[in-house]
């Protein structure tokens, strides 16, 4: 009796850990997952099993091979496709989108997205959420929670947007407790999280995309307008003492640039953003479409042929390349991921980018670090929905505990 009890505590201690490994795809098969958890093979059934009864994954019934690979066969997993769903929402300065979003980060439907951003934050998230309900409502799909991405530093405990620069929207709004009224409003009964949409790329590029198996990965991003920058280390994000950590759109990577914001003049933030990128192509913005959408166009276009978005081009990644060398200098991350503009600025000049980057680090080690694109087309929503997810993957037994 005892080693049955014994047995089956390990088996339930490893279902978080076993959602996760399934859920970021490192386990496809039960084989694998045996391996990860370094636990017995019966162990792995019975935890593959019971997350397969709360609907999370599916265990194939039938051991296969994977082609080219040895050994005995063993049975797949995967996520569920019909299983349960995170609303996620994100607010930018262009607008907003509502998303739902399943187990491996897969987006199970949106919204069409709004381009414009009222004022008034309960405004705003009133309608995110209210489409994120609409979704819930024509998909018939479960919701285990809700998560929300904006373009401002977010302080914790308290869930305040402290500086939402490129937002009209008042310094300090209370958007957490916004959006969880908004969610009660809106008949969906879930708790809601909120996090600064770099913070989110981060963390779902990490566990979904270019990021994964990196263990101090740094992720730098324009936003719409804006830069921004966020760190995971050992798979959890490092947000510092109060939610503020990675403000790396204020370096100063031009003294005597462009006034910021913040205050200063110069800073990564206004150098090296869509805006900055136009300015310097002798490009103004037009009425169609985002900034971030015309910035990336005009790069993808133009940069082979015209000689000033060239040069602009090239003046916006020696900048970043600054930036960037002297984040390497104080983290030391073994992979860099861009986002945003600054994907479109690696892809146009990789070799210049991490030119720059060596030539400026400590000692030249920063030329090993692997700089990479993003790889999500929507980053900061499925990071909003990793927040959501969370607690699942902590104790996926809650669900069991909700669902009653």
């Amino acid at each position: 009796m005892t080693h049955t009890r014994s047995r089956l505590d390990r088996g339930r201690n490893a279902l978080g850990p076993a959602l996760e490994l399934v859920h970021t795809g490192r386990a496809p098969t039960r084989a694998v997952l045996t391996t990860e958890l370094g636990v017995t093979r019966a162990t792995a059934g019975a935890v593959a099993t019971e997350l397969a009864t709360l609907g999370l994954i599916t265990v194939d019934p039938r051991p296969g091979t994977a082609t080219g690979s040895q050994g005995r066969p063993s049975h797949r997993l995967a996520v569920a496709e019909d299983g349960p769903v995170a609303l996620a929402a994100q607010v930018h300065t262009d607008g907003y989108r509502a998303a739902l979003v399943g187990l491996g980060g897969r987006i199970v439907a949106t919204a069409p997205a709004c381009e414009a951003v009222d004022p008034d934050p309960a405004q705003v998230l009133g309608e995110v959420v209210a489409a994120g309900a609409g979704l819930l409502r024509e998909t018939g799909r479960r919701c285990i929670g809700a998560g929300l991405a904006v373009p401002s530093a977010v302080a914790e405990p308290e869930g305040t947007a402290l500086n939402p620069l490129h937002l009209p929207w008042p310094a300090g709004a209370p958007v957490r407790e916004i959006f969880n009224r908004c969610l009660t409003e809106a008949g969906v009964p879930v708790e809601g999280h909120c996090g600064n949409d770099v913070n989110l790329s981060a963390l779902a590029e990490h566990r979904h995309g270019a990021g994964q198996g990196a263990a101090h990965l740094l992720c730098v991003a324009t936003g719409h307008r804006g830069v921004g920058g966020a760190l995971v280390l050992d798979g959890r994000l490092h947000t510092g003492s109060s939610g503020l950590a990675l403000e790396v759109g204020h370096l100063t990577v031009d003294p005597q640039g462009r006034p910021c914001h913040c205050g200063s003049r110069g800073c990564l933030d206004v150098e090296t953003d869509p805006l900055a990128l136009l300015e310097a192509a002798g490009r103004r913005p037009g009425p169609e479409g985002s900034l971030l959408d015309q910035a990336g166009a005009l790069i993808g276009a133009e940069y082979p042929t015209d000689d000033a978005v060239r040069d602009a081009t090239r003046q916006l990644i020696d900048r970043l390349g600054l930036g960037l060398a002297g984040l390497v200098n104080i983290l030391n991350p073994d992979r860099i991921v861009l986002g945003g503009l600054h994907r479109a600025l690696l892809l146009a000049d990789a070799p210049r980018l991490r030119a720059v980057v060596a030539e400026r680090s400590l000692w030249g080690r920063g030329g090993s670090v692997a700089i990479l694109p993003c790889t999500l087309d929507h980053g900061s929503l499925v990071g909003a929905a990793e927040l959501a997810w969370q607690p699942v993957l902590d104790d996926p037994l809650a669900l069991a505990v909700t669902a009653g």
